[in-house]
């Protein structure tokens, strides 16, 4: 069975990253006949001599009239080798939130560049986001290499000043490629380009079929939110009390000793239940039904976890947050935190520093956060929960900050200290 690659996308405003997406979507055969009949005739009345694959993904007309993306479109392709879900996200500076989305579960990200225009300042920002969230593998497609005559010199001048800005996040070296593409011709997306005959390296989608994906790792700790209890009272069950949800990180099995939290009250499993029926195992991303040995008062919001290798449990965390709202964050807030299944109040404490993604520094006592500022903050809990650090457990370090008017997301969290 093929392996799957979930990737996002970035870059700048008219960098080409939905020509590329539709160059990706053609030659892999991902398009049906009518899309592209359709994309044909569009191209022809607006007098362009070969079909403009952009219009395979920008589908919505406001889009279409702006030649924007202005969300995050999800993608569905495959070759003999690996299948793929892939993120579009927008390139405008304002929408960088809907780049934390995309990314948020990408195990790689191909951020373009113009070949003109080279690393610029939102190319940093989303190196840095990508960075933020952990993204393990990064693609430098330096696209429209064409417009520059395929010039050698000017690639790798954009290659090195990349890799150097990577190498500042974090990155290793063998976990950034660049790719010199023309996604309106075709070269090097799928199909090797003999008017680059400088370059060595694969096409982007021969990298895309072979590097390597690690699996979700199996020694995690155990996490499972629970969703929803079910308590049927009927004839037939008239004592069954299983817990519903998706198992967040790690496997269970029957038997395993657990603890509910934030209660710190222990039990085992003893059985996992499925629509499918029963299981002798389930790992991370199954959803389940759990039933325990001991009659536990367990609600929605609870989170159950491997009794030796529990999280803390904490009513203050202190998190990096990706801003994401116009109006400015300020200590004194008071938000919801949305933690798994469970929705607490909180207060904003300290604003500790912000992030200066351009200059890779921070700026301490920032005084306040902007629209998509990344800063480290506390937060005061009203209730406890049960937290991971991010770099441990990428499910359970995360959060949702929420404005309690209004129930607008105000700010992705991750728990513990991203950057110093």
């Amino acid at each position: 069975m093929s392996s799957l690659l979930r990737l996002a996308t970035a870059g700048s405003v008219d960098d080409g990253k939905s020509t590329l997406v539709g160059r990706l979507l053609y030659d892999t055969k991902s398009v049906l006949a009518d899309q592209l009949d359709a994309v044909t005739r569009a191209s022809v009345d607006k007098g362009l001599s070969t079909p403009d694959l952009s219009l395979l993904v920008d589908g919505l007309r406001s889009e279409r009239e702006q030649g924007i993306t202005i969300d995050v479109a999800y993608r569905y392709f495959a070759t003999p080798k690996r299948s793929f879900v892939l993120a579009d996200t927008p390139g405008h500076v304002q929408y960088t939130r809907n780049t934390v989305t995309g990314a948020s579960t990408a195990q790689l990200a191909v951020l373009l560049v113009d070949a003109r225009k080279g690393v610029i300042e939102q190319t940093r920002r989303h190196a840095a986001v990508l960075a933020l969230l952990g993204v393990p593998n990064l693609v430098l497609a330096v696209n429209k290499i064409d417009l520059v005559g395929y010039d050698e010199a000017t690639f790798t001048v954009i290659a090195e000043e990349f890799a150097e800005h990577a190498a500042s996040l974090g990155y290793e070296r063998g976990s950034v490629l660049a790719v010199p593409v023309s996604a309106l011709v075709g070269d090097n997306v799928a199909e090797k380009s003999d008017k680059t005959p400088w370059y060595s390296g694969p096409t982007l989608l021969e990298h895309l079929e072979t590097v390597p994906v690690a699996p979700d790792p199996h020694d995690s700790a155990f996490r499972f939110p629970v969703q929803y209890v079910i308590r049927p009272r009927t004839a037939d069950h008239p004592d069954y009390r299983g817990y519903a949800g998706q198992i967040a990180a790690g496997t269970v099995r029957p038997g395993d000793e657990i603890v509910v939290l934030p209660q710190g009250i222990r039990s085992r499993v003893e059985a996992i239940d499925t629509a499918d029926g029963p299981l002798a195992e389930a790992g991370a991303g199954t959803s389940v039904t759990l039933l325990l040995t001991d009659d536990v008062d367990i609600s929605r919001g609870d989170l159950i976890a491997a009794a030796d290798r529990q999280p803390t449990v904490t009513d203050e965390i202190t998190a990096t947050l990706c801003w994401l709202s116009g109006k400015p964050l300020k200590p004194g807030a008071r938000v919801l935190v949305k933690h798994g299944t469970r929705t607490v109040q909180a207060l904003v404490g300290e604003l500790h520093a912000r992030f200066d993604e351009q200059t890779l520094s921070s700026v301490d006592d920032p005084g306040t956060l902007e629209l998509n500022d990344i800063g480290r903050v506390t937060l005061r809990l009203a209730e406890e929960i049960g937290v991971d650090d991010y770099g441990v457990s990428p499910r359970t370090g995360a959060f949702l900050v929420i404005d309690p008017k209004d129930g607008d997301t105000l700010a992705a969290g991750l728990v513990g200290e991203r950057f110093a």
